[in-house]
């Protein structure tokens, strides 16, 4: 997998634009608006959180790897400096399930505990107590 940084992205789309501009003659102009930083997790970290996932849960009720969002987050800051991972404990899957920052967002009170397990269990792992 090709893993940009938010400067390559705005390179590779600038050169992308100008080209595709030149093949019909014309001129573009980008004006481009830094913002948030990609978020890219480590994959060191993330095969780390899995594993403890999936030692705790079962593997088949975790996700190993689910789509790609375009949402912004401010843990993509923490991750240009040092390695770790972004992840999320999950909401359930019935219909009607939403993201976070939804109106329609209602918590599964129920992960609070998987979530505490998960969290203990990863730190203890990573300190190896």
């Amino acid at each position: 997998m090709l893993l940009l940084r938010s400067i390559d992205i705005e390179k590779r789309i600038k050169d992308l634009v100008k080209a595709q501009a030149e093949s019909f003659g014309v001129s573009a102009k980008i004006d481009w608006r830094a913002g948030y930083a990609v978020l890219v997790n480590s994959a060191a970290e993330t095969e780390f959180a899995r594993n403890v996932a999936a030692d705790l849960f079962g593997e088949a009720v975790i996700t190993r790897q689910g789509p790609a969002l375009s949402g912004s987050e401010d843990f993509a800051f923490m991750l240009e400096k040092i390695p770790g991972s972004y992840l999320f404990i999950g909401n359930g899957d019935t219909p009607g399930t939403c993201m976070v920052h939804n109106p329609a967002y209602d918590f599964n009170d129920g992960n609070i505990a998987i979530g505490a397990t998960f969290w203990c269990e990863l730190v203890k792992q990573y300190l190896k107590l």
